[in-house]
């Protein structure tokens, strides 16, 4: 009996300094990266694509490719490094199977570099970061 009434008031005491941590703690919230944006249609990819005034890495992806699956973090990170000079959209072809057709995705993965709605550069299948990271540096640079 005395031993469930100390466990209590225990709990009475501890609990207002966890809730007073837990207030204190700043919690972190991270901003969408608008650089990276999942294509939702043929009118969002002629929008944000083929209407960018940036360059933009097209990323034709299927959710059940391992080779996508191992290059999505890859191409994230390095189009993050860059700051805000370059975009990429996902497009998953299963989904929007008309734009790989417009496109000539046969397999995937393929990366496409557009500027000005046209397809400038194009990449397809899994590559090392290095690869990746010097062919958006060559985009980067081109779109100067």
């Amino acid at each position: 009996m005395l031993l469930n009434k100390l466990n209590n008031v225990g709990r009475q005491l501890v609990k207002p300094v966890l809730r007073a941590q837990y207030q204190a703690c700043p919690i972190s919230t991270s901003v969408t990266n608008r650089e990276i944006f999942q294509v939702q249609s043929a009118e969002d990819f002629d929008k944000k694509v083929k209407n960018s005034d940036k360059p933009v890495i097209v990323d034709f992806f299927a959710t059940w490719c391992n080779p996508c699956k191992m290059l999505t973090p890859r191409i994230e990170t390095v189009v993050g490094e860059k700051a805000g000079a370059i975009k990429l959209a996902k497009v998953d072809i299963d989904e929007h199977s008309d734009l790989a057709l417009d496109y000539d995705v046969g397999a995937v993965p393929v990366l496409l570099v557009m500027k000005e709605g046209k397809v400038v550069n194009r990449m397809v299948g899994l590559q090392d970061t290095d690869k990746i990271r010097a062919w958006i540096d060559k985009a980067v640079e081109e779109a100067k």
